[in-house]
């Protein structure tokens, strides 16, 4: 698997997210062996369970918005930790950062020793969501200043669900700026507006991230009745729902692999030309992004780029360059609907399509991320028709704005095309 961000510089954002943890954990590993460990046998409890969620972690697969929900879960647990057992702690907010490094520092021994790769932005990504955490809880627990506010009875655990609510945004934060970093390795010059991945990072919070923080407040309190036992017990449902998660996962990774290869068999047939439903889906999916679409919406609108083609198998001859527009209307919609029938038939969802589907109607009847498939797919036809280069070409979709593309999506094309340096869509 290719390195996030390839052999060359890293961004500065994404060093920035680097050297911002690796101060933050020297500091807290110095305070720690200088002032000793507190309530050591509770650190072993939560250093063995971060450790043990690394551990059994896989590889990320793609969407994979949390490999290791255990070890996320028993950081954040120990951050928000104020009693064990009735009685008050006082490891505080430095020694639960040293706590989560070491921890991550052991389990990455034996994953290397098994020729498996560490993930630094994601550990870099962890230590300073977790010191967040710690340093908004500790020292106003410790002080009693939470106490004073929410009280000792049943409206305390309101205190760490603030706390929880505001961890969860200073996490999606950071996801989204590495991301946006990893988009600039993939193409340089064509960045995702931040919005839009903030907008679908903080989304993704209603998934396992709401089982995450659940059982991290959940472990916290349980460990203040019960003692350290409790992770043991409170911990357990979480690996039901990673199971369950990852087999999600590669259901979606399955069906996203088998739309690939049919798309390829277009090209394949000679339909349509080399790489052409690859380049309509990774431009489509930039243009989504430019307006606004962020998670399922997006995925439905990259799955209906790569599949737009596939009523073409059922062409007796290919249209030259794979372009359908010069066939009759009544000829353009009888492949698209039936480039809709073959989709359902993948499990890619009824979304995807009615997307396909509607690539013969006109544009004002189309939903938008038909629309896109539609400009971006003319688009890149128009490039392969050397119709003088790429600003040529978005010149004709302009001039077609009034009867065949959507004027907003065009100009999002244009956008999309300038920070990308106005490459050809036929390039590469």
């Amino acid at each position: 698997m290719r390195a996030p961000y390839g052999n060359g510089p890293l961004a500065p954002a994404v060093l920035a997210v680097r050297g911002a943890a690796l101060l933050l954990a020297l500091v807290a590993l110095a305070h720690t062996l200088v002032h000793g460990l507190a309530e050591p046998g509770l650190a072993l409890v939560f250093g063995l369970l971060v450790a043990a969620g690394e551990l059994v972690r896989r590889d990320a697969a793609a969407g994979e918005r949390e490999p290791a929900p255990l070890a996320a879960a028993g950081a954040l647990a120990y951050a928000l930790l104020g009693d064990s057992a009735g009685r008050p702690t006082t490891h505080g907010a430095l020694q639960v950062i040293a706590l989560v490094v070491a921890a991550q520092a052991l389990a990455a021994v034996p994953r290397r020793a098994c020729g498996r790769r560490t993930d630094a932005d994601r550990a870099a990504r962890r230590t300073l969501t977790v010191g967040f955490a710690a340093v908004c809880f500790q020292p106003l627990y410790a002080s009693g200043q939470a106490e004073r506010w929410f009280g000792d009875g049943p409206w305390f655990p309101l205190f760490p669900l603030t706390v929880l609510a505001l961890t969860a945004l200073c996490d999606a934060v950071l996801a989204a700026l590495l991301a946006r970093s990893a988009a600039r390795a993939e193409r340089p010059g064509a960045l995702p507006p931040y919005g839009s991945l903030l907008v679908d990072e903080v989304r993704a919070l209603a998934g396992i991230g709401t089982a995450i923080g659940a059982t991290g407040v959940v472990t916290a309190l349980g460990v203040a009745v019960a003692g350290p036992w409790a992770p043991a017990v409170l911990c357990g449902p979480l690996l039901l729902t990673q199971v369950s998660a990852r087999r999600y996962t590669a259901v979606r990774t399955t069906c996203g692999q088998t739309m690939a290869s049919l798309a390829r068999a277009t090209e394949i047939a000679g339909y349509t030309p080399p790489g052409h439903a690859r380049r309509v889906a990774a431009l489509a999916t930039a243009v989504g992004r430019e307006l606004g679409l962020t998670g399922p919406r997006l995925t439905v609108l990259e799955h209906a780029a790569l599949m737009h083609d596939i009523g073409q198998l059922s062409l007796l001859d290919p249209v030259a360059g794979g372009a359908t527009a010069r066939l009759p209307a009544a000829e353009q919609r009888r492949i698209a609907l039936l480039g809709g029938a073959v989709v359902r038939r993948t499990g890619a969802g009824p979304e995807v399509a009615a997307v396909v589907e509607q690539q013969a109607d006109p544009y004002r009847e189309q939903l938008l991320a038909a629309r896109i498939v539609r400009t971006v797919n003319a688009y890149d036809d128009l490039c392969g028709e050397s119709v003088g280069g790429p600003l040529r070409a978005l010149e004709q979709l302009r001039l077609g704005t009034g009867h065949d593309h959507q004027p907003q999506v065009v100009e999002a094309l244009g956008r999309v095309l300038a920070r990308g340096g106005l490459a050809p869509a036929g390039a590469g």
